[in-house]
């Protein structure tokens, strides 16, 4: 299993979890867990899915997913599992 980290943040608006679902849902990607919350009006969320079906590299996905942030005026980021762990060792 490929599981991946995808933290999203940003202004909330309308919409945002449905564009990024239907854009994993697009590319074969399951989402496995999901959270998110609304503080002050900025969204938060934070997903891990498995990107184990998905046909493009995770640095693609990881590109286009950042564009789309750029779109919605959201920072997007994806993270392969381990890496994700490494960075947020205590």
């Amino acid at each position: 299993m490929t599981k991946t980290i995808i933290t999203v943040v940003g202004k909330d608006t309308v919409g945002i979890i449905a564009k990024v679902c239907t854009y994993l849902a697009e590319k074969n990607i399951n989402i496995m867990d999901i959270s998110q919350t609304i503080l002050q009006g900025y969204f938060n969320m934070m997903m891990i899915v498995d990107a184990t079906e998905c046909t493009m590299p995770l640095s693609e996905v990881a590109e286009e997913m950042a564009a789309l942030g750029d779109e919605m005026g959201l920072s997007i980021r994806c993270q392969h599992e381990e890496i994700f762990n490494m960075m947020h060792r205590i």
